[in-house]
């Protein structure tokens, strides 16, 4: 296969700083708003990418849950990536939706989400995806499936017996951004990028940047 002669060339939109909000939460929502209406698939999908404690970045797809005055998502706290979080709680998010040739990067610093903001996610979650969160030791190396499954039986009889909680391990992060790029695919590779940044009066400063 000749992976060098993939190509497409962008041509559905373009983007003009005269065009976007004062501030890239409410061009966010505008943007994803676009992306549910075309039907994108996994719209609320993004990677999350983390500096590893090895010190090499690493990257995977979270879905984001929420959109306060940060970029809300859930996971295990003792992760590879809550690990990495734990040493370094700086990451990106990219998000990309093919369908408008749209790509969205965040940088910024990453906190924990208060405890009873986790609860009320976990517990609109499906009872399946509860267990689920008391099953898995995410990261860790394991035997087979078979040990996964056997977990999941342990912990859906240890819960026919006592009310689920949610795991102590287990909750959300939010990623408050300091730059926030919107891209839109062009034709001739001459992209459209405008970049937001955040001035230290709590503003924010918007750029054209050469694609």
């Amino acid at each position: 296969m000749d992976i060098a002669s993939i190509r497409k060339d962008y041509t559905l939109k373009s983007l003009e700083i005269s065009d976007v909000k004062a501030s890239p939460f409410d061009q966010f929502h505008s943007w994803l708003r676009e992306a549910v209406d075309s039907q994108a698939l996994e719209v609320n999908a993004m990677t999350l990418s983390t500096m590893g404690l090895d010190g090499a970045p690493i990257g995977r797809i979270v879905l984001l849950k929420e959109l306060d005055h940060g970029f809300v998502f859930f996971t295990n706290y003792e992760s590879q990536k809550g690990q990495e979080l734990a040493q370094n709680p700086k990451a990106s998010l990219t998000f990309f939706w093919a369908e408008l040739e749209r790509q969205v990067r965040v940088t910024g610093s990453v906190e924990k989400i208060d405890s009873v903001q986790s609860d009320e996610y976990f517990f609109s979650r499906p009872i399946s995806s509860q267990l689920g969160a008391w099953t898995s030791p995410q990261s860790k190396v394991i035997d087979s499936r078979g040990e996964l499954e056997l977990r999941l039986s342990e912990v859906s009889r240890r819960f026919e017996n006592e009310k689920i909680s949610r795991p102590s391990f287990w909750g959300g992060y939010r990623l408050i951004p300091k730059s926030v790029e919107f891209w839109q695919g062009r034709p001739s590779r001459l992209h459209d990028r405008i970049r937001y940044d955040l001035k230290e009066d709590g503003n924010w400063n918007i750029s054209r940047l050469a694609p």
